[in-house]
């Protein structure tokens, strides 16, 4: 274990300028903000700025908080560098009156901006509790990616930057490996689960708890990004514009609040593009990851969008467009989610498989970086994910002229209901058992669903006994009383014999019984049943 003392040695804010950081908060033509730290004996500082070449400085005015982590104490600066013309490098340097970072140099964009690239990366945390973090191998990482492309103009994250967000180890170790980067090129941030994470004893990784206003990130930020996200919810919620696409950057608190904030957005920008970058992917590749207590509350906000960046499952997949429990075939009908692996070399642990929502995966298991470009050309979109290395993982064209996506892939449009659990299709287990619904409410062949996710059932005459999810359950033939461990209720219809003599069960009943939910599509006439649970049933072997 290390104290402040000590940390104050190694990682410790100093009078020297560090975690200089360059981001769009303005009109990313006439404008740049840059960010960095000092000690808290440095109390006021500014940016100076010229055009390349010039003579003479301009200067910005910093704003000041102190911010007090668990490891140090210090002064984070936000100057706004204004008055800047389109299309233009300019050199700038930041600091006080005595102590001044070297001269760094970036690139206004150009006015009226049809055409740009930006690169996406995601989940690029790295290190254990020890410190100082190591994240040098990021450095590497991205500075080849820069190499290889170079007209990335700004980095856009989905979140988990840190592994830990609420100790100041894991951001120092993020800054130190994004150094000779982000002095350059702005760093666009989404909040993840692990940017909000803490615990009260870091080093032996005890009492982990989450902070719901991401307490480090946003009086780091706070200054960096816009202040434009929903009331009580800002900084880990802001947007801001480049060229003819708008972003939305949406944390992982306050769903009801920020889906209000996502619609105005979109109906409020007349801009050609709208991407979102949210941490939790929706149609998610994994097991466990349905996002029931944040997706249906932003859903409406979300389906405003083209196209959704996510992360957290460290694999690669791309949605049909989705809108209102369907999934089309061309853009104007629906929202693009694209969930991207892991940028720092954190492969998949998620046993990642083919989902009915989804027309493109990768599991996403070898030890290299993912990332991906975006391709910004008038109405005309490219999303080129790449394996480190450039070996393209996927690449897809959406084109607003033509309204298409290529390659071409349509989504299924089933004649008989087809069952799956959480996106994966039950398949010859259901081949000759299809869902039915009946005076408006679906049965379901019960068993058969639960076998396939792997609990128990136990047979009796006329009637089926599920164990499942800590919870037991007996349904009747021609009764809606179900008989739980915890005693009885009344479904809304009573099971039946249907197909091949098996007892179809309400639907409505077995989510109630096990606390799942299920939704219905209707255009491609799937049935999807969903469980926040992460339990994955083995069967005893004696």
């Amino acid at each position: 274990m290390i104290t402040k003392d000590e940390w104050k040695n190694i990682r410790g804010s100093k009078k020297e300028p560090d975690h200089i950081m360059l981001s769009i908060n303005g009109d990313p033509t006439v404008s740049m903000t840059v960010t960095w730290r000092t000690c808290i004996e440095i109390e006021s500082g500014y940016a100076l700025f010229r055009r390349k070449g010039e003579i003479d400085w301009r200067r910005a005015e910093a704003d000041t908080e102190r911010f007090d982590s668990d490891m140090d104490s210090s002064n984070i600066f936000w100057a706004n560098m204004n008055g800047l013309e389109p299309d233009t490098e300019y050199e700038y340097n930041c600091g006080g009156d005595e102590i001044r970072s070297e001269i760094f140099c970036f690139k206004t964009a150009k006015n009226a901006l049809e055409c740009f690239e930006f690169l996406c990366l995601t989940d690029i945390q790295h290190g254990a509790a020890e410190p100082p973090a190591d994240y040098s191998a990021l450095n590497e990482i991205i500075k080849e990616i820069l190499h290889k492309h170079p007209n990335i103009s700004f980095i856009l994250t989905a979140g988990d930057n840190t592994n830990c967000g609420q100790t100041d180890i894991q951001w120092t170790g993020l800054f130190d490996g994004l150094k000779g980067i982000i002095e350059h090129i702005p760093f666009m941030m989404a909040l993840g689960n692990h940017d909000d994470m803490g615990f009260e004893n870091y080093f032996e990784y005890s009492n982990k708890y989450y902070s719901e206003k991401a307490e480090y990130f946003s009086k780091q930020f706070k200054g960096s990004y816009p202040y434009n996200g929903p009331e009580n919810w800002k900084t880990a919620n802001y947007a801001f514009d480049y060229g003819n696409s708008h972003f939305c950057v949406i944390g992982t608190s306050g769903p009801e609040f920020v889906n209000e904030w996502l619609i105005n957005q979109s109906d409020e920008s007349n801009k050609t593009w709208k991407f979102g970058s949210h941490h939790f992917p929706i149609c998610y590749q994994g097991s466990d990851l349905a996002c029931e207590d944040s997706y249906p509350m932003m859903r409406e906000g979300m389906e405003k969008f083209d196209v959704i960046f996510s992360g957290h499952e460290h694999c690669f997949s791309r949605s049909f467009p989705r809108r209102d429990e369907n999934l089309y075939d061309k853009p104007s009908e629906g929202t693009i989610f694209y969930n991207m692996g892991s940028g720092h070399r954190n492969p998949c642990r998620l046993l990642a498989t083919p989902k009915l929502w989804n027309c493109a995966y990768y599991p996403h298991e070898e030890e290299k970086s993912m990332y991906t470009v975006v391709k910004v050309e008038g109405k005309r979109l490219t999303l080129t994910s790449y394996l480190e290395g450039d070996k393209i993982v996927d690449r897809c064209v959406v084109d607003k002229e033509n309204d298409c996506i290529e390659p071409i892939a349509l989504a299924p449009v089933f004649s008989a209901t087809r069952l799956m659990f959480k996106g994966a299709d039950l398949g010859i287990c259901t081949k000759s058992l299809p869902c039915e619904k009946v005076d408006g409410i679906w049965f379901v062949p019960a068993a058969v669903l639960f076998r396939y996710i792997g609990f128990d059932v136990k047979f009796g005459k006329g009637t089926v006994n599920i164990e499942a999810y800590k919870h037991k359950a007996i349904f009747s033939e021609n009764s809606s009383t179900v008989k739980t461990e915890s005693g009885s209720f009344e479904m809304n219809a009573e099971v039946k014999r249907m197909h091949r003599e098996q007892l179809y069960v309400p639907a409505d009943g077995i989510c109630k019984a096990f606390g799942m939910r299920f939704e219905y599509f209707n255009r491609n006439n799937i049935l999807s049943f969903e469980i926040e649970s992460e339990f994955d049933p083995v069967p005893y072997q004696p």
